[in-house]
């Protein structure tokens, strides 16, 4: 290869996209590609906008940057009065960042910051799930549950406690929901008291499944226990919607399904649709006040918080999502193409869908009966993914569901605007993909 980008992998030939548009990206050579995950959950309203990217050009033409520490910016400040009516209520203020990662590395530092100004500063150990995925910083990584990202940074990350995931189809307590008690959700419980109420911050967990167990979400009582649990321990509840945030699940937040309010929201991904990087941590009122009768001050920061641009791009996707009503569309669509993959995908080695919204995961196992996983040698769902490229649809594959390193999945998170006749694409793609690896098995 004689480019001199650091691609993510070295061995690994990459097609160059020529441009986009719709729900469709096309390379230099001519050839078509289905957008079937929203270019990992980013995409939503899709791609080639042109109010979206008008509305960018005049924010160029005013000005793209202004550091935050000296100015703020209309844009911002409309920005941010949208999303706080977007968010379950009590929600107060956004802290405007440029990723994920950045946004639930803040989370973790603004609970830690929130214990200090409250007088509990010896709190400062995060909950999380095995199985989940929160980001790639040190911080961030520590309190992810996803062990082979972990891996080779073991000697890096923080000592943090994690529980099982809420996964009904694999549970991994050997329940059965209607007469588990929702156990999985006093696991957060069983592990404060292990660890001492007085050292534990914040609990952190994805209100629907992402890259690393796929759509996967707990029984409507899950989070009602939790955030009760939550406020008798004096710990925070963080939710990671960085793939979920903005109408990804048919509703503003996936945690809108469960009626309950978090103190934080980390969001990222949908907010722009890909059109500018960026990330933001939404502050529920407590947090808020905590700091103002404090120090008054957030010790942290990056260059980028609050870039106008971003916040150009964000107002206007989110401007475009309401006018359109797309997410009602997820939500409608969602329905729609869960019913479209259960017909065409039943098989002996798809063993469930499941999802919210556009937000579906298919998950292969090698016996429907016993569940087992492929095994990890096999690379399944990667061969999958492969496939189906090769075909023309881009979708997500994923592993380590089962057991943290065996189990394979997809991700279908396809732009909300997506038609019945793409729907139709997609799906008959994956059958033909699902087809040809079950001869080849």
């Amino acid at each position: 290869m004689n480019d001199k980008v650091f691609y993510r992998n070295l061995r690994k030939s990459y097609k160059m996209v020529a441009r986009a548009k719709g729900v469709y990206l096309y390379d230099t050579e001519g050839k078509r590609y289905l957008d079937g995950c929203g270019g990992n959950t980013v995409v939503n309203v899709g791609y080639g906008v042109e109010e979206i990217i008008e509305a960018i050009y005049a924010q160029m033409k005013e000005t793209s940057f202004a550091h935050t520490s000296r100015f703020t910016s209309k844009v911002q400040e409309t920005l941010a009065e949208k999303i706080v009516q977007l968010s379950p209520k009590g929600m107060a203020k956004v802290y405007f960042l440029s990723g994920g990662s950045e946004a639930t590395e803040a989370a973790l530092k603004m609970a830690r910051q929130f214990h200090l100004e409250t007088g509990n500063s010896q709190k400062y150990k995060i909950v999380s799930r095995w199985q989940s995925y929160h980001g790639n910083t040190i911080g961030a990584l520590s309190m992810s549950g996803r062990s082979l990202r972990r891996k080779n940074y073991i000697p890096f990350l923080l000592d943090f406690p994690h529980i099982v995931p809420s996964y009904c189809y694999r549970c991994p307590l050997h329940k059965e929901y209607g007469t588990c008690g929702i156990e999985c959700a006093y696991e957060l419980e069983r592990v404060i008291k292990q660890e001492g109420p007085e050292n534990i911050s914040a609990f952190i967990s994805e209100p629907v499944g992402g890259s690393s167990l796929a759509g996967v979400y707990p029984p409507i009582e899950y989070y009602k226990i939790v955030r009760e649990i939550c406020d008798r321990y004096q710990v925070l509840m963080i939710m990671d919607e960085v793939m979920t945030g903005f109408g990804r699940t048919g509703r503003n937040f996936g945690i809108d399904h469960w009626g309950v309010v978090p103190d934080m929201i980390a969001v990222g991904k949908g907010m722009t649709s890909g059109y500018a990087p960026a990330g933001g941590l939404i502050v529920h009122e407590k947090v808020v006040n905590a700091l103002l009768k404090g120090s008054g001050m957030f010790a942290h920061g990056h260059t980028f918080v609050g870039n106008p641009l971003t916040c150009a791009a964000a107002l206007a996707v989110q401007t475009y999502i309401e006018k359109h009503d797309l997410i009602t569309q997820s939500e409608r669509g969602g329905e729609l193409l869960m019913r479209k993959l259960k017909e065409a995908l039943d098989s002996d080695i798809v063993g469930d869908i499941r999802g919210k919204g556009l937000f579906i995961g298919v998950e292969f196992v090698k016996d429907r009966k016993t569940k087992e996983p492929f095994d990890r040698e096999k690379k399944f769902a990667d061969t999958f993914g492969d496939l189906a490229f090769e075909k023309g649809l881009h979708i997500l594959s994923g592993f380590g569901n089962a057991d943290g390193v065996s189990g394979d999945h997809i991700l279908i998170a396809p732009p909300y605007i997506i038609s019945e006749k793409e729907m139709d694409e997609l799906v008959a793609i994956l059958k033909e993909t699902l087809s040809e690896l079950e001869r080849r098995l």
